[in-house]
């Protein structure tokens, strides 16, 4: 990726008014490979938690991800809704930090987020769980072919989304862009939303 500093809007003097248009700017649009990120969680004892999760989807307000309803990550979520999304593109050149609250998306999205997903991720959303992780290797492996078999094969696979998958939808109120710059000491931009608009502010990098 290259990268202008001159008129990027983290790294120049022309500020981008709306982060939530620039974070657009920024992520794949529909169609495009999805892109992985952190998702940080308030653990239920009170410490941090975090994990690399995929960014589902961007609507331009919202930023979405899927789960078992019954993870941790879940039940954490619904004790405390506070989440972080930490996105970080290849190379190291850019980065976005999201901070907002989660909330649970309508199953008529998280049902169409599933079929965009491939064979092998769908397959996943059945068979990660806790008692499947705790079997030995060559039982797994034999689980998983048989589940693949009972749904269509490896040529064929047909898989409709169980009914413990979840959506979340994050709404932000803090948005902190980053941009890599090997010739001057790189900085953040960081939007926070007030009851008029979004205030920026210059950090450090």
């Amino acid at each position: 990726m290259t990268i202008d500093h001159d008129t990027d809007p983290v790294q120049s003097d022309v500020a981008a008014p709306d982060p939530l248009a620039l974070a657009g700017d920024w992520l794949p649009g529909p169609g495009d490979e999805r892109i992985l990120m952190t998702v940080s969680t308030v653990g239920l004892d009170g410490i941090p938690n975090a994990r690399t999760t995929m960014l589902s989807a961007f609507d331009g307000e919202r930023f979405f991800f899927h789960t078992d309803a019954l993870s941790l990550k879940a039940a954490e979520l619904a004790s405390v809704p506070g989440v972080a999304l930490t996105i970080l593109w290849p190379g190291f050149t850019r980065q976005l930090v999201v901070q907002g609250v989660a909330e649970r998306s309508p199953r008529e999205e998280s049902d169409r987020a599933y079929r965009e997903r491939s064979p092998y991720l769908q397959q996943l959303a059945w068979q990660n769980t806790v008692a499947f992780a705790g079997l030995p290797l060559r039982e797994r492996r034999a689980q998983w072919d048989a589940f693949l078999r009972a749904h269509g094969g490896p040529e064929h696979p047909d898989f409709a989304a169980p009914d413990t998958w979840a959506g979340f939808a994050v709404t932000p109120h803090r948005l902190v862009f980053w941009v890599s710059n090997p010739v001057a000491a790189s900085r953040r931009v960081a939007y926070t939303r007030h009851s008029e608009g979004w205030a920026r502010s210059a950090l450090p990098g």
